[in-house]
């Protein structure tokens, strides 16, 4: 059950990570320049007020030591790097237990 929760998150972590890495190109071939939007940036185009909302929770429930110099970090990292790190690791831990060669033929 979990491992086919993990597939999904994998798969669906690869495909915004394409779609940002195909959005950032783009942006560099219109400026001229590399472009590489952050994660932060995106989710505060995206959805201001979550984000807000998030580093209050963070900040109160938890300890406003995890916001700053963690969270913070991989908000500033880029989005297509971020989202293809979540693939590769929902994707590892998704993935199916290899049969041994004794075990497919028997010996």
């Amino acid at each position: 059950m979990f491992k086919l929760l993990f597939r999904l998150i994998a798969l669906l972590s690869l495909v915004l990570t394409v779609i940002s890495g195909i959005l950032d190109i783009t942006r560099s071939i219109a400026d001229s320049t590399i472009v590489m939007t952050a994660l932060g940036q995106d989710w505060f185009y995206h959805s201001r007020s979550t984000l807000n909302f998030s580093q209050a929770i963070v900040q109160r429930y938890v300890h406003p030591a995890v916001w700053d110099p963690g969270i913070q970090t991989i908000l500033q990292a880029p989005s297509w790097l971020v989202f293809g790190v979540l693939a590769m690791v929902f994707g590892l831990l998704g993935r199916r237990k290899k049969k041994r060669w004794q075990d497919q033929y028997g010996a």
